[in-house]
């Protein structure tokens, strides 16, 4: 295998164990194989994210889902990773050695309301008062609240298929939201609504980690999309410039417009979404990083940090 990476001629990929996460990682694997003369083995990882049932606030948060990744990718077991760019925490640095050498295109970013497949009800609007929505992400919750606040928001974790199948019992929810990504990239389909609300920091973007001294990162940098990569840099710059916890609502997107300058959008909400800041900037498409500290600081000015600070740890 050109580099000299991998095991055999083999390069080894580890992700989650999840079935999204394994979709994912094969998609990531079948690209790499297009692009170069490599061999590549998905190589499944059960993160304590993963094993642990309860809230993920216990665990200290998305985190939870890298670590045990994080430690093979280190200590040489598996040489490249796959993760889902908006679950990387931005409050606390990456591993010392390690460098996501690739930002795959991003997909859709849109959060979907998703209805009971024997139910009536098809929109948001159609939900009666006091409706059940379930979802873990406390951005949806913050915002679903600001556009609907007679909803009852209650946590909601598992792979997709699970959420699917406790949505469609109706016992315990009259809908639920997921990512478009998630779902398209599992061949779901099925009718929902989505959302008019700002995604997460990260939203639908596939990052691919590597040692930094490992001859993979040339290899892995063939998948890298420039455009991509520019607006992560200041989705990622905004999020670690407000040092959130996991259990921030922080919302942030950022995209190339059509002057082909770069902008960003960013809100900070309370836990109910009664109280919010917002800001928005744009900047040439080199300056992401300045552009993300800049809107970060905007948000705090306006009084972001007493917001984030409103939402349990």
């Amino acid at each position: 295998m050109p580099g000299g990476s991998g095991v055999g001629g083999v390069l080894r990929l580890g992700t989650r164990t999840s079935p999204l996460a394994m979709v994912q990682a094969r998609g990531v694997a079948a690209r790499l194989q297009e692009l170069a003369d490599v061999t590549v083995e998905v190589v499944g990882i059960q993160t304590g994210g993963d094993r642990h049932k309860g809230h993920l606030g216990e665990l200290g948060g998305k985190g939870a889902f890298m670590r045990e990744i994080d430690r093979a990718l280190l200590a040489g077991r598996v040489d490249i990773a796959v993760h889902c760019l908006k679950d990387v925490p931005g409050d606390v640095p990456r591993p010392d050695g390690l460098v996501f050498a690739a930002y795959v295109a991003r997909d859709d970013v849109a959060d979907v309301m998703l209805f009971p497949a024997a139910g009536k009800v098809q929109c948001l609007a159609d939900l009666a008062p006091g409706a059940r929505v379930g979802t873990s992400a406390v951005r949806r919750r913050a915002q679903l609240g600001r556009i609907r606040p007679d909803l009852r928001i209650e946590y909601l974790r598992g792979n997709v298929n699970s959420r699917l199948g406790r949505l469609d019992a109706g016992e315990e929810f009259d809908a639920i939201v997921l990512a478009r990504a998630g779902l398209t990239r599992l061949g779901i389909e099925r009718p929902g609504e989505a959302l008019d609300i700002l995604p997460a920091v990260g939203s639908g973007v596939l990052a691919v980690d590597c040692r930094a001294d490992s001859d993979a990162v040339e290899l892995v940098r063939l998948l890298d999309h420039q455009e991509t990569r520019r607006c992560v840099s200041a989705e990622r710059a905004m999020l670690h410039g407000l040092q959130g916890h996991c259990n921030s609502p922080i919302a942030g997107h950022a995209r190339i417009e059509r002057d082909g300058r770069l902008s960003l959008r960013g809100m900070v909400f309370t836990q109910d979404g009664s109280r919010f800041v917002h800001s928005e900037e744009r900047s040439p498409v080199e300056q992401g990083e300045d552009l993300g500290a800049r809107v970060a600081g905007d948000l705090l000015r306006k009084g972001a940090r007493d917001l984030i600070g409103s939402v349990p740890n």
